[in-house]
């Protein structure tokens, strides 16, 4: 029996390709022995597992759709079925993988300069550099436009001074990505751990994403060599480019948490009996709840795959991907709650996955654009005209 026979509705299985079945078998796989065992206890410490980045770099998921430098070279589809595996594990898995990919080393790729490429992507890709995306600031996060952080030429270096926070792997990383306002606009740059004036503190206190490392990033007076730039990041459409990748990675990432909740519930109503001993997945009300939830879970998979396509294509806008991100995550969200409701109390106990992946999808709804600027994403490009403002 396959190990999800019920999220398989309308035979999506058959869309997919020999290689990319073997893909997903090999991230499910992963998932089950290295992942289920862990996180439960990493989530309740607040830590990371970072015994698995090793693990995970040796499986190829890091920069995994991108070519050269020791990447896999995937197509996107398989990169979706990678992050929706690890989302099923926990959303802190996939943010690890997510920004190390579609937030350090895609911009690096696609904006820095061959040494950097040289240098940087074998050492991500292979797990032995952790990277960061420095973008959000303390008071601005939807408005990444009036950013704060400024970087000034002083003689032969670049000199940071701002803040950032609210940055995924920022206490782990080897180096971040940051973007600053010059005098030329808006500018990506390379900062290394350990260089004078960089310093990171990590966010306590959180009750969602508690095995994810959470950070701010400051910097004083940070000098950084010129050749730190990354020269063809101009602008912040290019750091918008960095999101419109990860946000393609959530998109299928949290299909994952949604199929652990139904799963679950699925699962878990049909071995609990109540009112003359009979399961009470026989009763309407249950039944109603996991047809709405296998029902949206399959047409979430189906935009997934479809815009998977069309980025292999090079035919997907960032619209596109904001319809993905807007819809699934909040269809995963519901599925959590749904779920939870099917549990009863069982449902709020760390024995079961559903309240973890609840708290977890609380935050994805929100990072990386939240769900009210992907509306309005999608609202501009049917009508032509800005509702930002």
């Amino acid at each position: 029996m396959p190990r999800f026979p019920g999220v398989d509705y309308v035979q999506f299985d058959s869309l997919l390709s020999e290689q990319e079945l073997l893909v997903r078998q090999t991230a499910r796989q992963f998932v089950d022995e290295r992942v289920v065992p862990v996180i439960r206890e990493a989530y309740n410490q607040g830590e990371f597992p970072k015994q698995l980045i090793r693990d995970m770099a040796d499986l190829g998921f890091f920069g995994a759709n991108l070519e050269g430098y020791g990447c896999a070279g995937l197509n996107n589809i398989e990169y979706g079925l990678i992050m929706q595996e690890l989302e099923r594990g926990d959303s802190a898995l996939r943010s690890f993988v997510s920004v190390q990919g579609a937030l350090v080393m895609y911009p690096i790729y696609a904006y820095g300069s061959e040494e950097q490429k040289q240098i940087w992507l074998p050492k991500l890709q292979s797990g032995k550099a952790v990277g960061c995306f420095g973008l959000t600031e303390p008071g601005y996060g939807s408005n990444p436009s009036a950013m704060t952080a400024t970087a000034e030429k002083h003689g032969g270096v670049w000199v940071l001074n701002g803040e950032k926070t609210w940055i995924t792997n920022g206490g782990l990383a080897d180096i971040a990505v940051v973007w600053a306002r010059t005098p030329d606009g808006i500018r990506a740059f390379l900062v290394e751990r350990g260089t004078q004036g960089f310093s990171t503190s990590d966010i306590h206190g959180k009750l969602s994403m508690r095995a994810s490392v959470t950070s701010s990033l400051h910097f004083s007076n940070c000098e950084i060599p010129l050749d730190n730039q990354l020269p063809n990041a101009k602008g912040l459409r290019a750091a918008l480019g960095c999101l419109t990748q990860a946000r393609y990675g959530i998109g299928w990432g949290v299909l994952g948490a949604a199929m652990d909740c139904y799963e679950t519930a699925r699962s878990y109503t049909l071995s609990r009996k109540q009112f003359d001993n009979r399961p009470i997945a026989s009763h309407q009300l249950v039944q109603e709840k996991l047809a709405w939830m296998i029902t949206e879970i399959t047409k979430g998979q189906l935009l997934a795959f479809h815009l998977g396509k069309l980025k292999d294509q090079d035919r997907a806008e960032p619209a596109h991907i904001s319809m993905l991100k807007r819809n699934n995550v909040a269809i995963a969200l519901e599925c959590a709650r749904f779920s939870r409701d099917l549990l009863g109390a069982n449902g709020i106990m760390d024995e079961y996955p559903i309240m973890r992946h609840m708290c977890n999808l609380e935050t994805v709804k929100t990072y990386e654009g939240t769900e009210h600027i992907h509306t309005l994403i999608i609202g501009e490009k049917i009508t032509g005209i800005s509702a930002y403002r």
